[in-house]
C-alpha cells in the first residue's frame, strides 16, 4: 500500500506560499497503536447514512423483489450478486474510515530529524505550523495531521483518502456504483413485471408502498451511480497521473518524479496486479503498528517555518 519512497511534495513550494500561524507547542512523537477513527460529527453522521442508505437498497431488493418472485433461480443469483456487492461495499467502506491514510507523526521538525533526513545542502524545507511536521504532505484541518499524498477529505468515510487508504476508497465508489446500476437495472425489471401481472401478486407490499419504494430506491440508486462513478474515474485518473486532487486544484507544479500508470496502480493497490486488488481484505490491519514508524530523534521543535539546510 505505501509508496517506496515518501516523495516531499511540498519541500519546493515558494516560502510566500505559506501562511504565518500561532508559534507550535512541541507534542508528543508517540503513535498509538488504537484504530485510526476521526471523531467528527459531520463525518460520523455521513458514514452512517451510507450504511442506511445500502441497507435500505437491501430491504427493497430482498423483500419486494426478490423474496416475491416466482422464480426461484433469478431470486438466488441475483441475492447473492447483489448482497456479494454490498458486503464487499461495506467492508471497503470500513477500512477506507478505519485505516491510517498516511499521517506524518507530529512534532517531527527538530533539528536532528532533519539532519537524520540527509538532505543536500541550500534545500529548502518547510514545517507546518499546525502539527510541527515536516511537510511531505498536505495539512488536513479536520484530522489535523499532515496526510501523505492526499487527495482530499471525503465525509462519506469520515476520513482523508491519502496513500494508505486510497485503495479501499477506489474499491468503495466501484462497489457503490455496482449495486446502484444492479439495482437500477432490478426496479426496471420489477416495474414490467408488475405492470405484466396483478400489482398485488408482485410483492408482498401494498401496491402504492411497493411503488414509493420503488421509486425511492430508483432515486437512490440513479443519484449514487452517478456521483461514485464520477468520483471512481477521478481516482483513478489521479492514480494514473500521479496528482492528487489537492495538487491538481491547487495547480501545484509537477517537481517531484512521476511514476508510470501502471506503476502507480500497483503502488495504490499493494503490488503486482492480482485478485488482491478487488478485496478490501488485503493487508486486514485496521490497528496502526507503532512497528511500521521509524523513531524520530528526539530535540526542541524549530521556530522557523521556512528551514534551509546550511552550504558546507
Amino acid at each position: 500500500m505505501k509508496s517506496p519512497v515518501h516523495r516531499c511534495r511540498d519541500v519546493e513550494r515558494q516560502a510566500a506560499c505559506l501562511q504565518t500561524e500561532q508559534p507550535c507547542v512541541p507534542v508528543s512523537q508517540h503513535i498509538p497503536s488504537g484504530m485510526w477513527f476521526i471523531r467528527d460529527a459531520c463525518g460520523i453522521v455521513c458514514g452512517v447514512i451510507t450504511w442506511m442508505l445500502v441497507f435500505y437498497a437491501e430491504f427493497v431488493v430482498l423483500f419486494v423483489m426478490l423474496l416475491p418472485s416466482k422464480n426461484l433461480t433469478y431470486s438466488l443469483v441475483n441475492g447473492t450478486v447483489f448482497n456479494t456487492l454490498a458486503f464487499l461495499a461495506l467492508a471497503s467502506h470500513f477500512r477506507a474510515m478505519c485505516t491510517d491514510p498516511g499521517a506524518v507523526p507530529t512534532g517531527n521538525a527538530t533539528k536532528e530529524y532533519i539532519e537524520s533526513l540527509q538532505l543536500k545542502p541550500g534545500q529548502v524545507v518547510y514545517k507546518c505550523p499546525k502539527c510541527c511536521s515536516i511537510k511531505p504532505a498536505h495539512h488536513c484541518s479536520v484530522c489535523k495531521r499532515c496526510i501523505r499524498k492526499m487527495d482530499h477529505h471525503c465525509p462519506w468515510v469520515n476520513n482523508c483518502v491519502g496513500e494508505n487508504n486510497q485503495k479501499f476508497f477506489v474499491l468503495f465508489t466501484m462497489y457503490i456504483a455496482l449495486i446502484s446500476l444492479h439495482s437500477l437495472v432490478m426496479v426496471v425489471f420489477h416495474f414490467l413485471y408488475c405492470f405484466e401481472d396483478d400489482w398485488t401478486k408482485c410483492s408482498s407490499f401494498s401496491p402504492p408502498a411497493t411503488v414509493i419504494l420503488l421509486i425511492l430506491l430508483c432515486f437512490e440508486a440513479l443519484l449514487f451511480l452517478i456521483f461514485t462513478s464520477v468520483m471512481f474515474g477521478t481516482q483513478v485518473h489521479s492514480i494514473c497521473t500521479d496528482e492528487t486532487g489537492i495538487e491538481r486544484l491547487k495547480g501545484e507544479q509537477a517537481r517531484w518524479e512521476k511514476t508510470s500508470c501502471w506503476e502507480a496502480m500497483k503502488s495504490a493497490f499493494g503490488g503486482p496486479f492480482s485478485p488482491s486488488w478487488l478485496s478490501p481484505f488485503s493487508d486486514l490491519r485496521c490497528k496502526r503498528d507503532p512497528n511500521d514508524h521509524v523513531a524520530l530523534p528526539q530535540g526542541e521543535i524549530i521556530e522557523d517555518d521556512v528551514i534551509e539546510i546550511p552550504l558546507v
